[in-house]
């Protein structure tokens, strides 16, 4: 067989999108970074036209480009809780208000291979968008989020995703010495809110673009 390692993924990817699907997600799958942001673009905002927008700090969003494609669109208004240029009372207030926006963008610590999102937040604002409040979520995948189960995507976050992102972050916790959860109560802990998403609902309010290439965290 040509090219095995491209076949592989895109075995994986379109199994995953097919059981999404069944989960009430609506699912795309791009072959690369700049293809989710034309998919993101073409297919989704001009369907469903938003006029606010924010974001939960996702990697995978700025990665594609989207953060600088849609932040100055004089169609949308693009709350952004991370802009440097606020205060710290602001970028609270603006991840209240994110909540209600018309579209929110997010990534996703993991995905199941039975289509589950399974998410861990520090302050709470990201999984609060997936579960309620915008009218519409985008959440953009690369394929490293892609584990067997839901023990295998919290051993995932737990040992991978939160320390890395703690290093990231120049949090002040256990885990950026010894790279794997400790358990700990820092005042900087960044592991406060697990959720998991099950299923899309309503129906299709939730899309997931699936990207064939490794993204984020």
């Amino acid at each position: 067989m040509d090219k095995p390692i491209e076949n592989f993924w895109q075995v994986r990817l379109n199994d995953l999108k097919k059981e999404l699907e069944s989960n009430n997600f609506e699912v795309f799958v791009a072959e690369s970074k700049a293809e989710a942001k034309e998919i993101v673009i073409e297919n989704i905002i001009n369907a469903i036209k938003p006029k606010s927008i924010s974001w939960g700090g996702s990697m995978t969003f700025i990665a594609t480009g989207l953060y600088e494609a849609l932040k100055n669109r004089e169609d949308m208004e693009m709350l952004d809780p991370l802009d440097k240029k606020i205060t710290p009372e602001q970028a609270y207030e603006r991840r209240r208000q994110s909540l209600l926006v018309d579209l929110f963008f997010t990534g996703t610590n993991a995905v199941t291979e039975s289509g589950q999102l399974v998410n861990l937040d520090m302050t709470g604002n990201r999984v609060a968008g997936i579960t309620f409040g915008p009218r519409n979520v985008v959440v953009l995948v690369g394929r490293n989020k892609i584990v067997s189960n839901l023990n295998s995507a919290i051993f995932r976050i737990k040992n991978y995703a939160a320390p890395t992102n703690a290093m990231r972050l120049d949090k002040k916790t256990p885990c950026i010495k010894t790279s794997y959860c400790e358990e700990c109560s820092s005042p900087d802990r960044i592991c406060n809110t697990w959720t998991i998403t099950e299923k899309s609902f309503p129906k299709g309010r939730t899309r997931v673009v699936l990207i064939n290439e490794s993204m984020g965290l």
